[in-house]
């Protein structure tokens, strides 16, 4: 069954960053929060939470984005950019255990021939 798949930045977290010239770059993105959800075709979901850091290092004043031009594509671009190969298919792997359990419950029972009642063990007959 096809999953189909979307993202969402559930927040992030923000420093000011000194470029190694003494240029400081405000509010650079150092964290964004994320969530992928996978949907079935019958509706069912699973989602993955994840984080992703970003460093410094990578900056430049050309490649730096000012905070407040920043949208959830820009961002979902940069985590995309890192959530690839292996770890992607990890992510997705995820999600479609947990769509897994819901088309087909997994259920904790009490074993025959136990005499548990309501999870409390019940002594042996006298």
């Amino acid at each position: 069954m096809a999953v189909t798949y979307t993202w969402e930045v559930t927040s992030l977290e923000t420093k000011n960053e000194t470029l190694d010239d003494g240029v400081v770059l405000p509010n650079a993105i150092c964290q964004a929060y994320w969530k992928k959800i996978g949907t079935d075709e019958d509706g069912n979901e699973g989602a993955f939470y994840g984080s992703t850091p970003f460093y410094g290092e990578n900056l430049t004043e050309e490649n730096f984005q000012q905070f407040d031009v920043l949208t959830e594509e820009i961002v979902l671009g940069w985590i995309q950019a890192i959530v690839v190969d292996e770890h992607e298919e990890h992510v997705n792997e995820q999600i479609q255990k947990q769509i897994d359990e819901k088309v087909t419950p997994i259920t904790e029972v009490a074993m025959p021939w136990s005499t548990e009642e309501s999870g409390v063990a019940l002594p042996p007959p006298v």
